[in-house]
């Protein structure tokens, strides 16, 4: 790999190959240039090479003749709510998210505390490859200031959003599985104002991942084990950058992240109503529950720029995607691992029951996935094949190719990064699920 992935809202790559030091400063400046006069805000994950990848930053923030304000380890969702709190005009979260450790990134966020959206990103883009960097002279070199208090405001816009007392008479016992990232600074000062009793997990803010970062249930056999062994409640399991959560019930089952989205969502709606927004690709239990609570749910193409692109355009009152990433637009608009923690205690504290009672509620799907390798050129022909294949499928191309029937969906896209495409099908069953992938994966073999 000699070139990083770049999206519209940010880069990654394997430090050292294709994330150098160069990289990493010619990005953040031809972002910088795409934006009015103001302060930045940057702040990093628990990675052992963030602290290079923040120097590198900082540098060439301030050479471009920018302040910056340095809000050390923080999660992304908190960055968003530094950008508004501080009057930024934008901000630099470094994280590469669930990504292996070899791996770092940039995140971008605009003065509204949310990622970029496709417009501006494609603005930096263009910027970045044009390879022109104004230095400014010496006179007109940025300051750095270090932001004490990095937690405050967000936790204030976390708890506005629920009855504090109403948990804290509970005294859940909750594991809290951080995997050594940037969870662990907010989310126990939250869960101990709210008088849960925390078992802390990877604490520690330096990318030693315990295990696998992405929070998968093959990933997280120890840890379900530990909350079965603890005694806990509830386990809350984050990834590096804290913007996703998975769950593990009581009884040490994994329960995963498209039930943090559902449990979230139903818990929300019956408080106040409004418009949903899931991505394409997000589990039916969402929507189900928000036909149930009598409010519309739309969908966006996958990305989380895209969800809140449609969040704001139907002033929506919940929204996320189902890799464990709620928005809760009280708090910001980012994916809120911190959303998904304290939404899911009030409904086990409002309604009186266990987290495996509010799951077992929910709507049952299962879902599966499968990918294909395939040239991208000759991905068109693939999905036309797809549609052609499901005749009686409701058929979308909002984000690749996406088929509805009543009770199940199948969704086939080609990768940003790889020549594969990748199907994703969910259905009452795991055998109905499976099956679909698989006729994808015959369909596109047979090209």
């Amino acid at each position: 790999m000699t070139e990083p992935i770049i999206s519209v809202s940010g880069l990654r790559g394997i430090v050292g190959e294709s994330l150098t030091p160069e990289v990493a400063l010619r990005y953040v400046a031809a972002f910088a240039s795409t934006l009015p006069p103001g302060p930045m805000i940057v702040s990093r994950d628990g990675r052992a090479t963030g602290p290079m990848l923040v120097g590198v930053v900082q540098s060439g923030l301030m050479a471009v003749g920018r302040d910056v304000l340095d809000a050390g380890i923080a999660a992304t969702p908190t960055l968003g709510v530094l950008v508004r709190q501080h009057l930024a005009v934008g901000g630099v979260q470094i994280s590469a998210s669930h990504n292996p450790p070899q791996y770092n990134g940039i995140k971008l966020f605009s003065g509204e505390g949310r990622v970029i959206p496709a417009v501006p990103g494609r603005m930096v883009l263009e910027a970045y490859r044009a390879g022109q960097v104004a230095w400014v002279s010496h006179e007109r070199i940025g300051n750095l200031t270090r932001l004490e208090d990095t937690t405050s405001e967000h936790e204030k816009l976390l708890l506005a959003t629920v009855d504090g007392e109403a948990i804290r008479k509970k005294k859940y016992r909750v594991l809290l599985d951080s995997n050594r990232g940037a969870g662990s600074i907010l989310g126990v000062k939250l869960l101990e104002s709210l008088g849960c009793e925390v078992v802390l997990l990877g604490g520690e803010t330096d990318g030693k991942f315990e295990h696998p970062p992405e929070p998968t249930a093959e990933n997280l056999q120890v840890v379900t084990r530990k909350v079965l062994s603890a005694r806990g409640d509830i386990g809350f399991c984050q990834d590096p950058d804290a913007d996703r959560l998975a769950i593990i019930d009581e009884t040490g089952r994994y329960i995963g992240e498209e039930y943090t989205l559902a449990i979230c969502a139903d818990h929300i709606l019956q408080q106040r109503k409004g418009p949903v927004v899931t991505n394409c690709a997000t589990s039916r239990m969402t929507q189900d529950l928000a036909i149930k609570h009598g409010v519309p749910i739309f969908q966006s193409a996958v990305g989380e720029a895209n969800v809140v692109d449609e969040m704001l355009t139907r002033n929506a009152a919940f929204g996320g995607e189902g890799n464990g990433g709620p928005i809760d637009p009280r708090v910001g608009l980012v994916r809120d691992s911190f959303v998904g923690m304290i939404q899911v205690l009030s409904a086990m504290a409002c309604r009186g029951k266990k987290i495996s009672e509010l799951a077992d509620a929910l709507p049952r799907y299962e879902i599966r996935k499968t990918t294909v390798k395939l040239p991208p050129a000759k991905l068109p022909k693939a999905l036309d094949a797809m549609q052609q294949r499901f005749p009686d499928a409701k058929a979308d191309r909002l984000d690749g190719l996406r088929l509805d029937w009543p009770d199940r969906w199948l969704i086939v896209r080609g990768s940003n990064t790889e020549p594969i495409v990748r199907a994703i099908a969910e259905a009452p069953t795991a055998s109905a699920a499976e099956e679909l992938c698989q006729t994808a994966a015959q369909v596109v073999a047979a090209l």
